[in-house]
């Protein structure tokens, strides 16, 4: 064998090395994302919140848990604003100062009734609710009857 051939033959032999490597990482990074994934749903079936502190509420570092904040009652206005007839959705995001889309986040949090969501699972938070279900529920009530009036999709938890 010429060395020529030698040289094709270990290129060959290191080409399918490296792409088991490769296949080996990738497979180690989905098994971490996937570790990650499984940890986060434990944690949201123990009621823990897991992202940014919402408006209303302060974290408790010795606790590890959301309190609600000076300004929580502002949750409740917002609330009981949007559900006011002829309220515009840019009006009153206007008048709050958030993004269209920042007040729609906070029109859809569970967090606010005292639960959370991931992965599309709702479960009991470990934190105390600043607004009722039944404020929280009108407004979702409003969000579909608004949906069903129009053409467009929008922003939905």
């Amino acid at each position: 064998m010429s060395e020529i051939e030698i040289l094709k033959k270990e290129n060959v032999e290191l080409s399918k090395k490296i792409k088991e490597l490769e296949n080996k990482i990738k497979n180690l990074n989905n098994s971490h994302g996937e570790k990650q994934k499984l940890g986060m749903i434990k944690k949201a079936s123990q009621g823990k919140h897991m992202s940014r502190t919402p408006i209303g509420y302060n974290w408790d570092f010795k606790q590890k848990i959301l309190i609600p904040a000076q300004n929580y009652k502002e949750v409740e206005e917002i609330y009981e604003e949007f559900l006011q007839p002829g309220i515009k959705l840019t009006a009153l995001a206007k008048k709050r100062n958030f993004s269209v889309n920042g007040l729609k986040k906070v029109l859809k949090n569970f967090i606010y009734v005292g639960k959370v969501k991931f992965d599309g699972q709702i479960h009991d938070g470990n934190h105390k609710p600043i607004i009722s279900s039944i404020l929280f529920n009108k407004v979702q009530d409003n969000w579909r009857g608004e949906r069903k009036n129009k053409k467009r999709d929008d922003f939905y938890y």
